[in-house]
């Protein structure tokens, strides 16, 4: 199996493990350490990085001429990236997780895992290089390595951000998960503070800036 198939199930599957824990289950309306989520919210949203995947992976793929999107270019246009917590695309994204939490802890980890079984089958039949639609963008065509890389990233970002919430320590997922990840903010940070900035701030702590998050 590819790298980044197997990748993304252990990042799914770090996921899958928190979203049954007494802790999130047991908190599921209190509010989470994302501002304007509640647990049950954070943990839809989380949630549905495996659901997105598999209705991409299994959805109608783009036409032969389609114009493919590169991860660079994919951020640069995600309209998210960069945005104030209020502004209205993160507040579209925050209503969606809480409208899925409503369903109750069971039936969100039920999808999950039920998307998580449907790509671990289709994956070994897919390439990583073959083109896929990114389905909730009109129009985004990728291979099916950058989509499931976007979705370890929300994967990994979102698995601590719900550890965190409810006091756990954060699941792990593979070495090589996360150096995809790095490898996807590096360059975001970069663009964002500027080489120097982050330069210091992996080199220098005397001199390091307060932050360089890549969002």
């Amino acid at each position: 199996m590819a790298e980044i198939f197997e990748d993304f199930l252990t990042a799914a599957d770090a996921a899958l493990g928190l979203l049954e824990s007494a802790e999130v289950t047991g908190r599921w309306v209190e509010p989470s350490a994302c501002a304007g989520f509640t647990v049950g919210g954070l943990a839809a949203h989380l949630a549905w990085q495996v659901q997105s995947a598999a209705w991409a992976v299994g959805c109608e793929r783009p036409k032969p001429d389609a114009v493919v999107t590169g991860l660079p270019a994919h951020y640069e246009q995600a309209a998210w990236v960069g945005a104030d917590a209020d502004a209205p695309v993160n507040a579209g994204i925050r209503d969606s997780g809480e409208q899925r939490a409503q369903a109750g802890p069971g039936e969100v980890l039920r999808l999950a895992r039920e998307a998580r079984a449907a790509l671990a089958a289709a994956f070994t039949g897919l390439l990583p290089q073959e083109v896929i639609a990114m389905p909730w963008i009109e129009g985004r065509a990728m291979t099916a390595g950058d989509v499931l890389s976007t979705r370890v990233l929300e994967l990994l970002i979102h698995t601590d951000d719900l550890a965190v919430s409810v006091g756990v320590e954060t699941p792990r997922a593979t070495d090589s998960a996360y150096e995809r990840l790095f490898a996807l903010l590096m360059p975001l940070s970069v663009r964002r503070h500027g080489p120097i900035a982050v330069l210091r701030a992996l080199s220098r702590a005397e001199r390091a800036p307060e932050s360089v998050s890549a969002f």
